[in-house]
This record gives structure tokens, sequence and C-alpha cells, in this order.
């Protein structure tokens, strides 16, 4: 069955970096575009940036743009998202998620304050 497992969050000050990754199993990852969302309390879960399979085109929302990467390795079934100068309102949970498959992984939380 599909597994994703993120990992990688964290406390972190304003202005810090942190790498989020997902390990991915039970499906053909190399031909399948990749996503992450997050959720911070009280709000709905959102799109962050997603990364397609062929091509390795992203897309980002604006609030990151500039400050967030994403990519892949598809030698190793793990998509990553790359967060730089973050700012208190990035606090969330982390998810990854398969869009065509419509699965999540459990999350991991990020917390950025001082």
């Amino acid at each position: 069955q599909v597994q994703l497992v993120e990992s990688g969050g964290g406390l972190v000050q304003p202005g810090g970096s942190l790498r989020l990754s997902c390990a991915a199993s039970g499906f053909t990852f190399s031909s399948t575009r990749m996503s992450w969302y997050r959720q911070a309390p009280g709000k709905e879960r959102a799109l962050v940036a997603s990364i397609t399979s062929v091509g390795g085109i992203t897309n980002y929302a604006d609030s990151v743009k500039g400050r967030f990467t994403i990519s892949r390795d598809n030698a190793k079934n793990t998509v990553y998202l790359q967060m730089n100068s973050l700012k208190p309102e990035d606090t969330a949970v982390y998810y990854c998620k398969v869009p065509i498959l419509g699965s999540w992984g459990q999350g991991t939380q990020v917390t950025v304050s001082s």
C-alpha cells in the first residue's frame, strides 16, 4: 500500500532554514507528481508546492515563492522541501501528498519562533 513518511520538522528561529523529506513507497514514484501541503492551527490545509514527475516542473504558493524549493530524488523515492528565511506564519503541520492517489503522509510539525 501507499506509504508516505515525512521527516525534518522542528523548532527554528525566524530567518532560519529547515529541509523536509518525504519518503514514498507503494507506487511508481518516478512517474507521479508530488505535493507538499501545510495546515496551520485553525486554518484549512493549503497547497505549498508541487513538482511534476517529468521535467521536474514546480509551482509554489505565493506566500512561499523565493523562499521554499521543492525537489525530488527518484532514485531514493523521496521528495524534499527546502525552506529558507522562515517566518512565524510558516508555522504549521506539513504534509506530503500524492495528488493522483489522494494519499497523505502523517505530517511533520514546523514551528518558527524566537
